[in-house]
């Protein structure tokens, strides 16, 4: 299987490299056994909050919005779909959440991913079935469970 990526930046914010994105693609596809194609816009806030808007009917940016592609026909390579992220919103998610700023975007990646898979975090039972997943994927990457509350001060 492999991984056609888009990179598009529309963003003067820093953002990881394409080879970042790629292996966090790969780490969170690799069920996937046919060639597939997505694309990641990396935006600023304005874009994700006019996003949101338009298509969650909610106001400000997000951090990750994800657009499954559903092909009324097979195609090859599979059209995954496409994500939006939004940088200013991930750097200060990271910043607020005491979390390395690349593990987060590692993060928002997958899980973006996974919704382009099909997964979902509404009922309880798929956020647990999804977050699971997400533990496994960044722990094959060397990254810390995201969803751990940091442990107080004493």
């Amino acid at each position: 299987m492999s991984i056609h990526l888009d990179l598009q930046s529309a963003t003067q914010a820093a953002t990881p490299t394409q080879n970042d994105f790629e292996q966090w693609c790969q780490a969170a596809l690799a069920s996937v056994v046919e060639d597939c194609e997505l694309t990641i816009r990396l935006v600023d806030a304005e874009e994700s909050a006019e996003l949101n808007q338009n298509y969650r009917g909610k106001n400000g940016p997000t951090n990750v919005l994800s657009f499954p592609f559903e092909a009324p026909v097979q195609l090859e390579p599979r059209l995954l779909g496409d994500l939006v992220i939004c940088a200013g919103k991930v750097a200060d998610e990271a910043l607020s959440q005491d979390k390395a700023v690349q593990h987060h975007w590692a993060h928002l990646t997958i899980h973006g991913c996974l919704h382009l898979l099909g997964y979902d975090h509404i009922e309880a039972d798929e956020a647990a079935e999804m977050e699971s997943l997400e533990r496994r994927i960044l722990a094959s990457l060397d990254i810390a469970d995201p969803y751990q509350l940091p442990e107080a001060a004493s």
